[in-house]
């Protein structure tokens, strides 16, 4: 897949192979691998159901302790930010964990309610709120700033499934896993090319850049329309609101007018 990037990126950037080197394998890799991060971002296309399991009496948790699989497997380098938490309670007859939603809550409100409290009580896990911010850099990063809290204090060890948004690991070579889904990964070329072009530093370049980016702009939005059901259109947050045009009082044109 690293070969492909870089051929398209090449082929977006005009740049002939040698004698004539503008940019080199190592610039474009680099390049590659911020587009594939910010990409993964923006998208929040990489999900990962990680598992965690809690400590007796500790509220804090790392990212860095969220077990996401092996990276060299699904490609995933760490999280960027979790969206929900549950945790595994009973079974089935069949052996399956049933669940229990935990309920997320803003910081200030966490600390308002949860963590203002001489004498806290333990239990099963209630409530849950992210402090910290991940990392969202393609292998450059460390996971480990990201973090979130729990309430009560768990009085047992517990198991929680996080559905997580990851960023990928930094693609090497064509053996690499890349962990973003087509059609994100047309997506990719577009911001490489537009950062090529700010590291020109040139007033022709600078608008350059920016025509990569309106077109990287263009290839999200199509990867994010086909990436919503037809009969759901709204399913992802990124999705265009169906109903804007009504609340912003656009009327839709009428029949026979001119």
């Amino acid at each position: 897949m690293l070969t492909q990037y870089s051929t398209d990126l090449k082929n977006l950037l005009q740049s002939p192979g040698a004698p004539i080197q503008l940019y080199s394998a190592t610039n474009l890799t680099r390049w590659i691998n911020i587009a594939r991060g910010q990409v993964a971002g923006e998208s929040e296309a990489i999900r990962i159901i990680g598992t965690l399991s809690t400590v007796i009496n500790q509220r804090a948790y790392n990212f860095s302790s969220i077990n996401t699989g092996v990276s060299a497997t699904n490609g995933v380098q760490g999280v960027i930010h979790v969206r929900s938490v549950t945790y595994n309670v009973g079974q089935n007859t069949y052996g399956l964990a049933g669940q229990q939603f935990i309920p997320t809550r803003a910081w200030e409100w966490f600390t308002q309610y949860h963590l203002n409290n001489p004498v806290p009580d333990v239990g099963p896990p209630a409530t849950w709120s992210q402090f910290g911010q991940g990392s969202a850099g393609s292998g450059t990063g460390s996971s480990a700033t990201g973090s979130f809290y729990i309430d009560p204090p768990p009085d047992a060890v517990y198991q929680l499934n996080l559905d997580c948004v990851c960023y990928p690991i930094a693609m090497v070579d064509d053996a690499t896993v890349e962990s973003l889904p087509y059609l994100w990964t047309d997506c990719v070329p577009f911001f490489a090319a537009y950062y090529a072009y700010l590291s020109s530093q040139t007033g022709a370049r600078q608008a350059d850049a920016e025509r990569m980016f309106n077109h990287y702009k263009e290839f999200v939005q199509r990867a994010r329309q086909a990436a919503n059901p037809s009969v759901n259109r709204s399913q992802y947050e990124q999705a265009s609101d169906p109903a804007q045009a009504a609340k912003m009082g656009i009327k839709p044109p009428q029949a026979g007018a001119a």
